[in-house]
Formats: structure tokens, sequence, C-alpha cells
């Protein structure tokens, strides 16, 4: 039996690119988008195996309906892909409150809202007795792993999308499913308008920021080829594939005592000095 798959946001750049690669898989996909019109071509590309959606999934309920969807219309479900988004790109100081609260609501409240209905579904399966092979593919980015200046928001939900993954990735392994997460970067109206000269299409020969080069990974993660990786963070972008790892602890004195206010400032020196942290993309 094929696979079924939701991906959201799916109307246009790389989540189209996702749902497509899907379709050629031969997999049941639900082509989530809030344009009817947009998902309708997606949805037509890939054939009668795939249904059109247009609930927002930053909405507890919108993203309860996305998960029934897929259930109703094709008796399950294998593979969530977490992909909506939206930029409201401000300084810190020039950033508002609803540009804040819209940015976290899609990013990070979407890819809750809809992890958490899929996951209460592959629980009832699993207590049921059933076979359960979960996939779910969050979408974080460069941003959310080392900052972006200008996307203060739009940065610190990316980064509490990583967390997420490895927390649901540890909490649901014991239902069958495994949960990563890729920072892409391709081609998209979000990144063309921000970079604009990087994103642009060459005029001959490999088109690296061409948003289907992402898709094949996503694709073979929500195979059932991918059971054992599960807690992961992929960078991927034209043909390069890096697994990034999370804060680690670097440099470290312990003193075996409580220290002192005046001591601590060589020590920290010494500390930071000896780090070397990934700068935050345009500071300079």
């Amino acid at each position: 039996m094929s696979r079924v798959v939701i991906v959201t946001g799916a109307g246009r750049g790389i989540g189209r690119a996702h749902a497509l690669a899907f379709g050629a898989s031969g997999a049941r996909v639900v082509v989530n988008d809030l344009s009817a019109e947009v998902a309708g071509e997606v949805a037509a590309m890939i054939g009668p195996t795939a249904i059109v959606n247009t609930d927002d999934v930053g909405t507890w309920s919108g993203a309860q309906r996305l998960v029934s969807s897929a259930v109703e219309a094709f008796g399950g479900l294998d593979v969530l892909v977490n992909n909506a988004g939206i930029v409201r790109d401000r300084m810190v100081v020039g950033c508002g409150e609803d540009e804040w609260d819209e940015v976290v609501r899609v990013h990070l409240k979407g890819h809750f809202a809809t992890l958490h209905h899929a996951a209460a579904h592959w629980r009832a399966v699993a207590k049921a007795g059933g076979a359960v092979s979960g996939r779910v593919i969050n979408t974080s980015s460069g941003a959310g792993l080392f900052g972006s200046v200008g996307q203060a928001n739009y940065s610190a939900a990316k980064a509490g999308i990583a967390s997420l993954t490895l927390v649901a990735a540890a909490e649901l392994a014991r239902y069958g499913v495994t949960v990563n997460a890729i920072a892409p970067a391709a081609r998209t109206r979000m990144t063309e308008a921000t970079f604009a000269d990087v994103m642009a299409a060459p005029a001959e020969g490999f088109d690296a920021m061409s948003p289907e080069n992402v898709s094949p990974l996503v694709v073979w993660l929500g195979s059932e080829e991918a059971g054992d990786v599960t807690g992961r963070m992929f960078e991927v972008d034209g043909g390069r594939v890096c697994v990034v790892h999370g804060w680690q602890r670097g440099p470290e004195i312990d003193k075996g005592a409580r220290w002192s206010p005046d001591e601590l400032g060589v020590v920290v020196r010494k500390l930071v000095a000896d780090d070397h942290p990934t700068p935050v993309y345009g500071a300079e």
C-alpha cells in the first residue's frame, strides 16, 4: 500500500516540490495550502491520488481537520511534512507584537498543532495493535540554528521547531514514529525577496537553489526504510546534505567551589576566547 502523506504549505515553493516528489514516488498526498487555487493546481499535477486541504495549520481545529482529512480520504496517515511558513522581517526594535505573534503562530504553533494531532492518531493505532511506521519531517532554518539579523521572530520560531523535533523524536519512538527536521536553502517567494542575487537561477548548468533539490531527502526520510533515523537535523541545499548538531558544550572551567563575581571576569573571557561559534547571519 502506498504511503499517505500530508504536506503543509504545499501550493508553492519547497512545499510544492515536496508534494510533487511524493506524488511521483507513488504516495497519496494531502496538498495543504490556504489557497485552494494553487493547492488545486499541485493536486491536479499529481493526479487522483491527491486531495486538497485549505485548513490553517496555525489553528488547533485547522490542524485537527487536516489530519482527519488524510485519515478519512485514504484510511490512515504515514507521513507529516511540516513546511508552511511566513516571514515578517523586522529588527528587534521595529518588530511589533502582531508581527511576532503571527510568525510564531504559523511556524511554531503550526508545527506543534499538526504534530500533536498526527501523534494522537498514531498512538491510537498503536494501542489498538496496529502497525505504525509514522514519519514527521519538520522545517527549521539556518536562521533558527545560527540566528539571522532582522529575523528575530522567524529565527526564534525556527529554533523552537528544532527543539520540538528533539523532544517529539524521544517521546514518539515508542509508537513507531520518527521525527526529523531539515534546514533547507532554496528559491522561494520568501528567499527571493531577501536574497535576490544568491537565489537567482543560473542561465545554464546546475540550479543549486531549485526547491526540487531539497525534496529527495524529505521523501527518503518519509519512507519505511528511514525507520532508524530520528531526532536529526539536516541542512540541505543543491547537492549538499549535512547533519547539524545543536547546542554542544564548549570550553569549561570548574573551580569545585562557588565563584565570586570578581573572579569571573578573567574566567569568562578565557572561555569565550577558546570558543568559536558560527556567526549570526548578517552580523558584521
